[in-house]
Formats: C-alpha cells, structure tokens, sequence
C-alpha cells in the first residue's frame, strides 16, 4: 500500500528539482516505490572535497532531498514540510562512481515526519546514513 497523498514519480520530482542545487550537483532521482524514494549523486569534480572524497556536505544534501521530498509527498495536500534536524553518519569514503541513497519513513506523524536515508556506493558498501525529522505545517 502507498504511502504517497499526492501524485509523485521520478519525471515529477526531476521537474520540481530544475535550477537548484540537486540539478548543479547532478543528483537524478532513479526510482519511486510505495514507501521508498531512491536517488544518486555522482563523484566528481562538482561534488568531491580537495582530498579526492565525495564531500560529506553533498552526502547530506542528497539524504535531505530524500527525505523533504518523501515528507512533501507523504503529507496531505496544502500541508507544507520544513526541515527541523537533520544527522549524518558518514561511514565509508566514495572516490568515483556514483552514491545512491533511499529514503524510507520511519514516523509519518499529523506533526512531525522521521526518515531514514541510507546511502551506498555502487559495490553496495554503505557509506552514509542519515535521519531527518520534518515538521509538517498545516494550510495557512
């Protein structure tokens, strides 16, 4: 069963991303199931620090993305998602490739939203995991 209140797909959340820092970062949204977003971020020269890593600042963009997102598209319509607390664990440096992240809910409240984005590169190898807590607002 969907967890999904408003109309959602890959096409949608693409669209909605255009001239912001997820299109610069060349973050692509891959794939949206009933309780899951799943997106990727390359590594490369617009997204590794001096030492050659994905920047942990882009591994937190891409969980934040995710879970905004799955928070905006979990919540009734009009309602609006802010961000209140975001955490990052980064566990394993990326040189190269691409990093994949997946967002799941752990609390889809009337007032708040909790989820878990877990990112990995492509061996599979988890390289961050992160929890962002979202307020939801109601229609003004």
């Amino acid at each position: 069963m969907s967890i999904w209140k408003k109309p959602i797909s890959v096409d949608e959340l693409t669209r909605l991303h255009d001239d912001t820092a997820v299109l610069h970062l060349g973050i692509e949204f891959l794939e949206v199931g009933d309780d899951f977003i799943r997106a990727r971020v390359p590594v490369d020269g617009r997204t590794r620090q001096p030492y050659g890593l994905l920047h942990g600042g882009v591994s937190v963009v891409l969980a934040e993305t995710l879970g905004s997102c799955g928070a905006h598209y979990a919540s009734p319509g009009g309602h609006r998602s802010v961000g209140l607390d975001i955490n990052a664990n980064h566990l394993k440096g990326a040189t190269s490739g691409w990093v994949t992240g997946i967002a799941r809910p752990v609390h889809i409240g009337r007032s708040t939203q909790v989820w878990q984005i877990d990112l990995t590169n492509e061996a599979g190898e988890m390289t961050c995991v992160s929890r962002i807590t979202m307020a939801m607002l109601l229609p003004r």
